[in-house]
């Protein structure tokens, strides 16, 4: 699996948590979101803060700073004061680990 960033053992990233990891300089954002994972980069389009550690809601992040909100899943912008979607990354697991890249 060249390429591939480990984030952690399936056992340590509980629903409703989250891990990040860096790929070279990108922060990356991996939620387990009821036995799904997502990975996003852990940068708020609307004024570059970090979106991990912000409140969940369903599929959605809100960011704490200014409470924008994107959606995991496609990286799409539910809320204002954000303009632009995030990045979304692929996501894998294999033998009980996740894995995740920039893959941009």
């Amino acid at each position: 699996m060249t390429d591939w960033i480990p984030v952690c053992d399936v056992s340590e990233l509980l629903p409703g948590e989250f891990r990040v990891v860096w790929d070279g300089d990108t922060a990356i954002a991996v939620y387990n979101i009821d036995g799904e994972y997502y990975a996003v980069e852990d940068t708020c389009t609307h004024d570059g803060g970090e979106l991990a550690g912000g409140e969940l809601h369903g599929f959605e992040v809100e960011c704490p700073r200014h409470g924008a909100r994107f959606d995991l899943r496609d990286g799409s912008v539910t809320a204002p004061p954000a303009v632009m979607p995030i990045e979304v990354f692929p996501v894998r697991v294999q033998d009980g680990t996740i894995y995740t890249r920039d893959d941009r």
